[in-house]
């Protein structure tokens, strides 16, 4: 019977193995630590929700929905309140929100009047050449200027990416933006003559997008993942070297202690991108796949703290705030968590979500409790008006936690390729090649398995399946 291994029990491994499943095709999901979610964890506790991974899931792809509906989530699916609409930056020491329309463009004190007429220019600005790769930061300043770079794209990459306008590449980073160049000359008139064409795409903008999280946080999606699985999935169970056979894949493995050897037609790696170099592979081509462990992962930290809701001063009355490089301060960015969705924090009491590290200050990204707390209050009280000591905190440290599309990314991504291609089975998947948000990762999971899929010639479920364990609706 052919079988797929999957390494990697994030978004990513489970919603491919849960779609695998779905096609009647038998999986086993190999992760190395005690859980899987991977950045995912939804920790409730003295009547707060801490995400110490991503916040919201936004709804970009069809194929997020139907997953949702598949594993019946729908009634626990909560949209974020359209009061918290408002997106902040900081400018001159204050929050300001973010313009949402022209005239609020024309009014807003975040750009001056030299920055604003100086918009009137970017449709007459010369495209790139179309092979040219360019850095955002040059992108921004050839066609928008230097203070939107300063105060719109900088803290907007660093909330994304947690990283460096200077670094990241257009074409990989940001292709529709690329795109949008290159067909209509000017991000102005592509967003003005090309609204038509993006409404007839199943697909919505991440700026257009719905957020969505669950009753108890984003963990419920990994959790149901993990619990429809079943037995497919062993945790602590890293592979340490794969090997390609006329049969397909012979994946070894450390369990407890003792080497064990599996057999698989196919298999999906779905960790992060530096973990391949450190897996033995063994392949009856040559493949230099060391390249892969350059993918730059700057350290970040999350602090979660809740407050007496009389203790800050800010309204919180939209997503969050970022802040600009310039401003000088030490966070990158806050989320207004408990604005968002309901059950966040206790009654009469808030919850922010703050973030430190990345390109911008990797020194700064600590598990030194008392040092993040302390760089953290100095901002929230400076720019929020927070006063007195929170009444919950949660902190979390990744140290290598979003993979960077700088320039050059182009030769990550046909190494990738090359891999494929030279070894038939193994598909690679994950934040490193299809995107970084948590709903990229989804709709990479579901892409693998399609090639899996194709790649074993299997047939669909037949229509007698059991709808427990195969349910009818697959994301098209």
């Amino acid at each position: 019977m052919k079988t797929v291994a999957i390494i990697g029990g994030g978004i990513t491994g489970l919603t491919a193995a849960f779609r695998l499943r779905q096609q009647n095709i038998p999986v086993t999901l190999y992760e190395a630590s005690t859980r899987v979610g991977g950045v995912i964890q939804s920790v409730r506790e003295d009547g707060y929700l801490a995400e110490h991974g991503p916040n919201t899931l936004l709804e970009t792809s069809p194929k997020i929905g139907a997953l949702i509906h598949d594993l019946r989530l729908e009634p626990r699916r909560l949209y974020s309140d359209e009061r918290a609409h408002k997106r902040y930056l900081v400018r001159d020491r204050k929050a300001v929100a973010l313009p949402d329309s022209l005239m609020g463009l024309v009014a807003t004190p975040l750009f001056s009047p030299g920055a604003k007429l100086r918009l009137l220019a970017e449709p007459f600005i010369r495209r790139a050449l179309e092979l040219q790769e360019e850095d955002l930061a040059h992108f921004v300043l050839r066609r928008l200027g230097p203070e939107f770079l300063d105060y719109a794209i900088n803290p907007f990459v660093a909330g994304v990416y947690a990283g460096d306008p200077a670094h990241l590449s257009v074409k990989h980073a940001f292709p529709k933006l690329h795109a949008l160049e290159q067909r209509y000359g000017s991000l102005i008139l592509g967003q003005v003559l090309g609204a038509r064409e993006r409404k007839r795409r199943p697909e919505q903008s991440k700026q257009n997008a719905k957020k969505l999280s669950f009753d108890d946080g984003l963990q419920v999606l990994t959790d149901t993942l993990r619990a429809r699985l079943g037995q497919s999935v062993h945790l602590r169970s890293p592979v340490t070297h794969l090997k390609q056979s006329p049969q397909g894949w012979n994946i070894t493995l450390g369990v407890e202690g003792r080497q064990e050897t599996r057999e698989h037609s196919s298999v999906i790696f779905a960790g992060p991108a530096f973990r391949l170099p450190e897996i033995h592979l063994t392949t009856e081509r040559y493949l230099n796949y060391a390249p892969l462990a350059q993918i730059h992962y700057p350290p970040v930290a999350s602090l979660v703290l809740g407050f007496r809701r009389e203790d800050v001063a800010h309204p919180l009355d939209g997503f969050g705030m970022l802040i600009p490089e310039v401003e000088g301060f030490n966070i990158l960015g806050t989320l207004f968590s408990s604005s968002l969705f309901p059950g966040r924090a206790p009654e009469g009491h808030v919850t922010l979500t703050s973030y430190i590290g990345g390109m911008r200050a990797p020194h700064l990204a600590s598990d030194n409790l008392v040092d993040i707390l302390n760089l953290t209050l100095h901002d929230l009280r400076i720019l929020l008006g927070v006063k007195g000591q929170p009444t919950f905190v949660r902190h979390a440290m990744f140290r290598q936690a979003i993979p960077q599309y700088d320039v050059g990314y182009g030769r990550f991504k046909g190494l990738m390729e090359e891999i494929e291609a030279k070894a038939p089975g193994l598909v690679l998947a994950g934040h490193y090649r299809d995107g970084i948000s948590l709903g990229d990762s989804i709709v990479s999971g579901h892409e693998a398995a399609e090639r899996v899929h194709k790649y074993l010639g299997s047939e669909r479920t037949p229509a007698g399946a059991s709808a427990t364990d195969f349910p009818a609706t697959v994301a098209a």
